[in-house]
Formats: structure tokens, C-alpha cells, sequence
């Protein structure tokens, strides 16, 4: 398979590396791909899906290296995905991820951090094992993302300006959340701060609506106490597609990619669409989405925060100054694409590449060539 996908995908930016992970006493099936190490050591997540392909991981691996260039990082982008269940019970996840962190010890140009079904916990297994991942928890010297909320943060900073630039305010602006998780829970929570009103959220067991509100607090308190959103009381029960055409101002796809298609884009009545998980949308419908008038800005603009963080981490810096550098490098990146968009006709997926890109290329031109 990771001979197949380096003839489908292979191009001049990568994949450097496809690591494929096999422990069947376990058991454990994984693939690492690094994509790109020109500007420094690769930061990328490590994700639980049960059906994760090395292409997916591959796409994200992608994704990580335009992020981290386009954030002015000095670091590469890639990924780890794991085939398993987010949800799966403590003990077992430590298993699998104290096994993979055996297995890519030697692996010095990735630094794994926090993704979907990981977390700060997790992130320690991995540091125990092999000295070498971030989002730790605080006790041994790293910065909790999640339990800091530095993604969802990154979000609500794009929010802003976005909002300012198509002459609408986050005061009583309404939103969904697609994906109630750790990004998710964050984003709702930040954009509240600005004035924002939660009325629908979903996570992997369904979804429900409130068009007077939800309290993102109890939410959020129900959902660390092991709940579903389902849980919360006096809420109308949708189905989880249904959310995606709920009237709201703001829409968050905070889980899994590919979930905004062409299918369902048409449907859509937000004005505003924060993309806080990893390509939540399909290039088709992001096009489509764009030539409606509906705002939005790529993944990996908006939902920087938490790389921004790690990175940070990574140079012993501190929680303040990672929410600062999110706060400047999210803001910097964003009017620059909204900029190019408008003095240039691009695409804004187009405006954030052409951004990465030269950043990548500058560093590639550095490497050696003989």
C-alpha cells in the first residue's frame, strides 16, 4: 500500500517517509507518514480512526506541512494515524500507544502530539516511552492543548477577523459545532467569550438543537463526565447530517474530513464556516462554498493554534507566550490570505498555498542536492 501511494501521490513536496506499524499480539496496525522536513523536525499528530487509511493519513500529513510553513514555524509536517476506536477504554489505548512509540523511537524527525482519540495523557505514554512528543501535560513540562483549548482559541481569533471583514459581529451570532470534542468544545467556548450563542453540537453518538441556546458549560461538563451531547437536557434530538443545514451564522466541522461534500454544501446557511478539524471539506465544495459569499479560510490557517502551541512547547516556552504567538501568527496569516484573495481574484485555499509554498520552497532550496 505505501509503494502504491507514493506512485498515486508522491510529488516534489513529499511524502519523505511512509512507516507502517504491524503488532499483532496486541493488536496494533498504524502508519506514520513524514511529508516534508525541509524547514525542521515534523510536528503532527497522532489520530485513533478505525477505518484510517495510509491516504488519509498521508492527506494529513500534507495538510500539517502547508500549516506549519504558513505559521512560520520551523518544523515540517506529519502524521500517525492508529486503526482504532477514539473511545477505546484507557488501559488499551496506553497499549497501542506505548507499542507505537517503541516502534518509531529511532524516528527522530517526527515529534508526535495530541489528535483525535489522543490526548495530553496519551501525549506522556508516548514522552515515557521515547523522550520525544508534545501537548504533554503540564507536570512534565508540557502544554496541555486540549485542557488549555490553544486550537479552539486559534479558531475564535479567525472568527473575529473574519467577521469584521464581511461586516458582521460575533455578538449574538449563532453557531453549530460539528464535532464536539477537544477542539470543538473549545471553539464553542472561546466563541461564547465573544458573544457567540451555541444552538446545535454533535459528537460521535448523535446531535441535537436549541435554537434559544445551549449552555457550552454544562455541555462541556457532561461530555468530561464520559456523556454524549445527547445527554444534555431539553434539547431537540436531530440527526447528525441534519446539523450542516440548521440556520446559524457560524458553522464548526471539528471531527473528521471530508464531511462538507458537494451532497450537502448547497444545504448550508451559515455565513461563516471555521474549519477546526483537517480538511472538513472537499475542494469542490469549498469552491462552491466561497462563490456563494459564504466565508471561510482554509484548515490550516484557522486551526494553527494548537501546532502553534507545540511548537512552543518544543522550545521549553511557556503557556502566555503560546497563546500570544497563536493570537499574532493567526491573525498575520489570516488578513495575508484575505489580502491575496482580494488584490489577486485567488481562491483563499489557493492565497494560503501560494503563502506555505514559498515558505517550504525557500527551505527546500537549502537542502542538499548531490
Amino acid at each position: 500500500m505505501a509503494l502504491e501511494l507514493l506512485s498515486r501521490f508522491a510529488d516534489a513536496w513529499g511524502p519523505e517517509k511512509i512507516i507502517q506499524v504491524y503488532e499483532p499480539r496486541l493488536p496494533l496496525e498504524a502508519v506514520v507518514v513524514i511529508d516534508n522536513t525541509a524547514l525542521g523536525p515534523a510536528i503532527g499528530g497522532v489520530r485513533l480512526a478505525p477505518g484510517i487509511t495510509t491516504e488519509e493519513v498521508f492527506r494529513l500529513a500534507r495538510t500539517m506541512t502547508w500549516k506549519n510553513a504558513a505559521a512560520g514555524l520551523a518544523h515540517g509536517g506529519a502524521k500517525a494515524g492508529i486503526v482504532a476506536e477514539p473511545a477505546l477504554p484507557r488501559e488499551e489505548k496506553e497499549r497501542l500507544l506505548r507499542a507505537l512509540a517503541r516502534a518509531i523511537a529511532d524516528l527522530k524527525d517526527y515529534i508526535p502530539g495530541p489528535d483525535m482519540g489522543t490526548d495530553e495523557g496519551c501525549m506522556a505514554f508516548i514522552y515515557d516511552e521515547n523522550g520525544r512528543a508534545t501537548g504533554r501535560p503540564k507536570v512534565t513540562g508540557g502544554i496541555p492543548l486540549d485542557e488549555l483549548g490553544a486550537t479552539g482559541f486559534g479558531l475564535a481569533v479567525a472568527a473575529e477577523l473574519m467577521a469584521g471583514q464581511g461586516g458582521f459581529s460575533l455578538v449574538g451570532a449563532t453557531m453549530a459545532v460539528q464535532g464536539f470534542g477537544n477542539v470543538g468544545k473549545a471553539a464553542a467556548r472561546f466563541l461564547e467569550k465573544s458573544g457567540a450563542k451555541l444552538v446545535a453540537a454533535s459528537d460521535s453518538a448523535g446531535a441535537i438543537y436549541q435554537p434559544r441556546g445551549l449552555s457550552v458549560a454544562q455541555l462541556t461538563a457532561i461530555k468530561e463526565k464520559g456523556g454524549k451531547v445527547l445527554d444534555y437536557p431539553g434539547a431537540e434530538v436531530i440527526e447528525p447530517a441534519a446539523l450542516f443545514s440548521l440556520p446559524c451564522d457560524i458553522l464548526v466541522p471539528a471531527a473528521q474530513p471530508d464531511v462538507i461534500t458537494m451532497a450537502n454544501a448547497p444545504q448550508i446557511q451559515a455565513k461563516m464556516i471555521l474549519q477546526g478539524a483537517n480538511i472538513p471539506l472537499t475542494p469542490e465544495a469549498e469552491r462552491f462554498l466561497h462563490e456563494r459569499g459564504v466565508l471561510t479560510l482554509p484548515d490550516f490557517i484557522v486551526n494553527a493554534g494548537g501546532v502553534i502551541a507545540t511548537s512552543i512547547e518544543y522550545r521549553q516556552g511557556s503557556a502566555p507566550q503560546a497563546f500570544a504567538a497563536i493570537q499574532e501568527k493567526i491573525r498575520e496569516n489570516c488578513q495575508a490570505v484575505i489580502r491575496l484573495v482580494q488584490e489577486h481574484g485567488l481562491l483563499p485555499r489557493e492565497a494560503a498555498l501560494q503563502l506555505a509554498q514559498q515558505r517550504v520552497r525557500e527551505g527546500m532550496s537549502y537542502r542538499r542536492r548531490f
